[in-house]
């Protein structure tokens, strides 16, 4: 994964940084004798048709396009969407399909990471409250209106560092929320001490620079999903995965860590959802086109302290009335239904430019 492709120096430090993940990472599976394993395990794709060519054809065409969207448009603000479904989903169908609502906001603030979630029958949707003027984000919380419209969002959780990826959900008779913080240099976990307004750290899980960490319970353990630096280069493209008895730890790193090295499938992008076939799928962020550029499942095939193994990710197709093709994450909680997206918000000077020409 190359977060900056613009220059030239950066994208070569995030792939040789990768390199080094990945060649220890070998090291160690023939220490182990497991090389052979490791493997079979992973998806290894090799091409021989050359830089030279893809690189005009592909690359500069898609940096061009993208230089001329940042003179224009803000790099990113997010937009989330939300929906009542009932039955199937975007997860079991992979499509987007219709009756989406816009969550509002403004230009100075977006909305992202949405997480649905109902308490007492009533739902809600957490979300990573950016606002541009302070460089960071908070946790904020939208309620619903009787007419099942979603309300401003309101902060619940604001610390020093930039917070995101909220993920809310109960457990032994409490309700928790497990929040990115990898600029804190840790995982940690809140308690709700009055939901859904008031948190409170609970514990540390892990340490280090951990991305979009995301839990789930599967056959009597508890396991993390997660990216990680390891050092340098990209946050979105490894995978590692961790397990533990209890919600509070220890957690444990799995013995295949780094799981994968993949920019199509190894950030987490939702909570891991069980279809009414049994079938186990996670949402994943696809970065072949950059972070943010798309967003697609991948179904967990076989997951124990041996082994980690996920299926061919799937694309979701962006068909209906979403206005914002590009999403990174997508959650449910009963029939609500989440996903965010990539909106064009015009820079503050053109917009500036465009009222006044407006009232002239």
């Amino acid at each position: 994964m190359i977060d900056c492709r613009e220059a030239t120096s950066l994208g070569i430090e995030d792939i040789l940084a990768r390199a080094v993940t990945l060649l220890l990472s070998i090291v160690h599976a023939f220490a182990e004798d497991r090389l052979s394993s490791v493997a079979e395990a992973r998806d290894v794709r090799t091409s021989n048709g050359g830089f030279l060519a893809p690189y005009v054809t592909r690359a500069l065409p898609r940096l061009g396009r993208e230089a001329m969207r940042r003179a224009r448009f803000q790099h990113a603000h997010w937009r989330v969407g939300y929906r009542f479904q009932d039955g199937p989903g975007v997860a079991e169908t992979g499509r987007l399909g219709t009756g989406w609502r816009a969550l509002a906001d403004t230009a100075g603030r977006f909305y992202a990471d949405p997480f649905a979630f109902h308490w007492e029958g009533r739902p809600y949707i957490f979300v990573e409250d950016y606002i541009q003027d302070a460089g960071k984000a908070v946790i904020s919380v939208a309620q619903f209106s009787n007419d099942g419209s979603a309300q401003t969002p309101q902060v619940v959780l604001d610390e020093l560092h930039h917070l995101s990826y909220p993920q809310v959900f109960e457990r032994d008779g409490a309700i928790w929320m497990l929040p990115e913080a990898s600029a804190s240099g840790r995982l940690t976990l809140y308690r709700a001490s009055r939901f859904p307004d008031s948190w409170r750290p609970a514990a540390v899980l892990l340490e280090g620079e951990i991305s979009d960490a995301t839990l789930f319970e599967h056959d009597g353990s508890m396991w993390l999903f997660a990216t990680a630096r390891d050092g340098f280069g990209s946050t979105s493209d490894t995978l590692v995965v961790f397990q533990a008895t209890c919600l509070l730890g220890p957690w444990r790193p799995h013995r295949l860590n780094p799981i994968l090295i993949d920019r199509r499938r190894a950030r987490p992008g939702g909570a891991c959802h069980k279809d009414a076939g049994g079938r186990i799928l996670l949402p994943v962020q696809d970065g072949t086109l950059g972070y943010g550029g798309g967003l697609v499942i991948a179904q967990l095939l076989a997951l124990d302290g041996e082994t980690v193994l996920f299926g061919a990710p799937r694309a979701i197709v962006t068909d209906g009335d979403w206005p914002h093709p590009r999403i990174h994450t997508l959650n449910r909680s009963g029939p609500l239904e989440v996903i965010d997206g990539i909106a064009l918000m015009p820079k503050p000077l053109l917009m500036k430019c465009k009222m006044a020409s407006i009232l002239r």
